[in-house]
């Protein structure tokens, strides 16, 4: 492969066989573009990845169910290690804030709202406060050392906090909401909770 020099010319410009093809230029804005699609690409394929199993799922509800458990999952692993696990243990609480986060926003931007639609509005507010301590327990695990045991301690307490959320939105009111819409408002329900899903996954 030949090689080519450019030299500066009186007015500073680069002259030569490279300043006047133009051809590096071309191969490289070709290069950026195509960098940028495959990012744009690999962007929507892992929120579509992460949004499957939820969209996949089903009713809304089924939905969320599935959520609540994959969610138990996580508290299970991070339960599952010890202090001497602080780099799985910081990746494992990763995965739960992002799991949790994108939960919030379906069920904030959506259900709760559908709550307060069919009469329900202290318990979609009562809801919405909750999510406000699930972040408080978030930050809180964040900012103390995991290899403390403080720190499994306030997961364990933040576990049991969760499960009774879960199991009232489980037990009553999901299925209360459910009844009281059409098929029809619960397919449109279902594809707005994905939608909001998918922006965040």
């Amino acid at each position: 492969m030949a090689t080519t020099t450019a030299t500066r010319g009186k007015n500073g410009r680069f002259t030569g066989s490279t300043a006047k093809g133009g051809s590096n230029f071309g191969m490289v804005a070709g290069a950026v573009a195509g960098g940028a699609a495959l990012g744009i690409l690999a962007m929507f394929g892992r929120k579509a990845a992460v949004q499957a199993p939820t969209a996949l799922a089903g009713n809304w509800d089924e939905a969320l169910v599935l959520e609540h458990q994959a969610t138990l999952k996580v508290f299970d692993a991070i339960e599952a290690t010890d202090e001497n696990n602080t780099i799985k243990r910081s990746m494992l609480l990763s995965h739960l804030k992002h799991a949790l986060l994108k939960h919030a926003v379906e069920e904030e931007n959506v259900i709760y709202p559908a709550l307060r639609e069919i009469g329900q509005r202290e318990a979609a507010d009562a809801l919405t406060k909750e999510h406000g301590y699930v972040k408080q327990y978030l930050y809180e695990l964040e900012n103390t050392p995991n290899a403390s045991p403080q720190w499994i301690a306030k997961v364990r307490e933040f576990r049991a906090e969760i499960e009774e959320h879960m199991q009232e939105e489980e037990m009553h009111l999901f299925p209360m909401l459910r009844s009281q819409l059409s098929d029809e408002r619960n397919k449109a329900l279902t594809l707005t909770m994905n939608k909001e899903g998918f922006k965040v996954a």
